[in-house]
């Protein structure tokens, strides 16, 4: 995958305070897989290696609004996260509660995130980019190729992958810029992100070589 500042973007799903803080929901099933991985630091390694030569980045946040509690039926991290109040809004249009929760960006972020600059798609719901504007964002910009990192691997992750996929975007994945739940009888997601990466993305790469590479676009 030819990574150039012309045509390539960086994707960054779920960076927010219940995935990635140890304060967050999470972080009980996520946080060993996070430290271990050095997810947090490698994700803002790639936004400020982007930032620094400027190639747009983009973000797909994961927000509940009330009106979501009404849905009849759900998988079963869908079912968990409503329980959990994961990434609960007051409402749509309103910011009311909103920093420092759930919801919001790490700290950490919000200097890339809020720049004026970063392209902050429309909320998924589920997992996929299906449900937002993310794809038109990119298209409307030229890009064809993507670098995705964030939250969480084997869910919105893997989601968007497959999606970009499907819409003929070219997909690298940052191995090392994610991280996944553990959970005594799912098991491990990452494990299994992994797995399916190495099957179906264009390129599988350390933040390291994403780095690099974005370095030499």
């Amino acid at each position: 995958m030819d990574i150039k500042k012309s045509d390539t973007g960086v994707v960054v799903t779920d960076p927010q305070n219940d995935f990635l803080s140890e304060k967050g929901v999470t972080w009980k099933l996520v946080g060993d897989s996070v430290k271990e991985n050095k997810t947090v630091e490698n994700i803002e390694r790639l936004f400020k290696a982007a930032k620094d030569r400027g190639i747009e980045v983009f973000i797909s946040p994961h927000y509940y609004y009330p009106t979501d509690k009404g849905w009849k039926f759900g998988g079963t991290v869908e079912k968990l996260m409503h329980e959990i109040k994961m990434f609960d809004r007051e409402g749509p249009l309103s910011l009311k509660g909103f920093e420092g929760s759930g919801a919001d960006w790490l700290d950490r972020y919000k200097p890339y995130i809020e720049d004026g600059k970063t392209v902050i798609a429309s909320p998924h719901k589920v997992y996929g980019p299906e449900t937002n504007d993310l794809a038109l964002q990119l298209r409307k910009r030229g890009i064809s190729k993507v670098l995705v990192a964030g939250m969480s691997a084997n869910l919105c992750v893997e989601a968007h992958v497959r999606e970009f996929l499907e819409q003929g975007f070219q997909v690298a994945v940052v191995k090392d810029a994610t991280a996944a739940a553990r959970h005594p009888e799912l098991g491990d997601g990452y494990k299994a992100a992994l797995t399916t990466f190495g099957f179906i993305a264009n390129a599988v790469l350390t933040t390291d070589e994403a780095v690099q590479a974005i370095q030499k676009a």
